[in-house]
C-alpha cells in the first residue's frame, strides 16, 4: 500500500509578486518535501492582505496533508500572516510565552520593544520551529507550517518542522533524453500514459531534443516506460 503524503505552499508578500524579492524558496522546498515522500501539489502566491492569507488557508487546509507559507511573520506594520492564520482557524492570537522567552534571551531585557513582541504572537496551540539566525522562531499550527520568507532563516525552519512531519513513500523518476522534437514522440507518450496512468510522464523540450521524465511509486512501472520509450528509433 502506498502512502502518499501531500502538501501546499503559499508564498505571502507583496514584495514576490511586486517582483522586488526573487523567490529562492519554492525550489527549496519543492526538492526537500521529494526527498522524505512529502508531494508538493500546489503553490500560491498572496499579497500581505488578511482576506485573502484566510481565503487561501481555508481553500487548501483540508485539501493537503501539509501547508506550508513563507513570509509575513515579522515586527512591521504589514506582517500579518500569524494574525491571519489564527483567523482562518478561529484561534485566539496571544503572546506565546516560550517564544517571548527566546526573544528576550537574545535580545536582552531593556531591549525588547512592542515590535520585537510581535514576533512572539502567534496562534493557540502551536509548535514552535527553531530560528538559531534570527532568534525568533516560528511555528506549527494544526497543519500549517508558518516559516520566515528570508532563505536562510526558512531552510532552519523547514529543518526544525521535520520532527513534526509524516513522511511518504517517495516518488521515483527517471530521466531519458532525445534529439527529437515533442512532436515526433507525442503519440507514443500519450498511448504511454493511458496504458500506465500512475506513472506521470513530462516532457520538456529543449534546443535540439527533448527531455521525458517519468516519475512513480512503482520502481516496475517506472522501468517499462522508460524501456519502452528508449527502444524506439525516432528519426527527426
Amino acid at each position: 500500500m502506498v502512502k502518499i503524503i501531500t502538501a501546499a505552499y503559499i508564498m505571502i508578500g507583496d514584495e514576490i509578486l511586486s517582483g522586488r524579492t526573487k523567490d529562492e524558496n519554492l525550489n527549496f522546498l519543492a526538492e526537500n518535501l521529494t526527498k522524505i515522500g512529502i508531494n508538493l501539489k500546489e503553490v500560491r502566491i498572496v499579497p500581505d492582505d488578511e482576506q485573502q492569507i484566510i481565503e487561501a488557508i481555508q481553500n487548501l487546509k483540508n485539501k493537503y496533508n501539509y501547508i506550508f507559507t513563507t513570509g509575513g511573520i515579522g515586527p512591521t506594520h504589514d506582517d500579518i500572516t500569524a494574525d491571519s492564520i489564527a483567523k482562518a482557524l478561529n484561534k485566539k492570537l496571544v503572546i506565546n510565552q516560550k517564544a517571548k522567552e527566546i526573544l528576550i534571551n537574545h535580545y536582552g531585557k531593556d531591549n525588547i520593544n512592542e515590535a520585537l513582541l510581535k514576533m512572539a504572537m502567534m496562534p493557540q496551540k502551536v509548535k514552535l520551529l527553531e530560528n538559531p539566525i534570527g532568534a525568533a522562531p516560528s511555528f506549527m499550527v494544526e497543519n500549517i507550517i508558518v516559516m520566515a520568507g528570508i532563505p536562510k532563516m526558512m531552510k532552519l525552519m523547514f529543518n526544525s518542522s521535520l520532527e513534526f512531519l509524516d513522511f511518504g513513500d517517495k516518488i521515483l523518476s527517471k530521466e531519458l533524453k532525445l534529439n527529437v522534437t515533442e512532436s515526433i514522440i507525442a503519440k507514443d507518450l500519450s498511448d504511454l500514459q493511458n496504458k500506465f496512468p500512475d506513472v506521470t510522464i513530462g516532457s520538456y523540450p529543449f534546443i535540439g531534443g527533448t527531455s521525458i521524465v517519468f516519475r512513480s511509486f512503482s520502481k516496475e512501472d517506472l522501468d517499462k516506460c522508460y524501456d519502452i520509450i528508449s527502444d524506439k528509433k525516432y528519426e527527426q
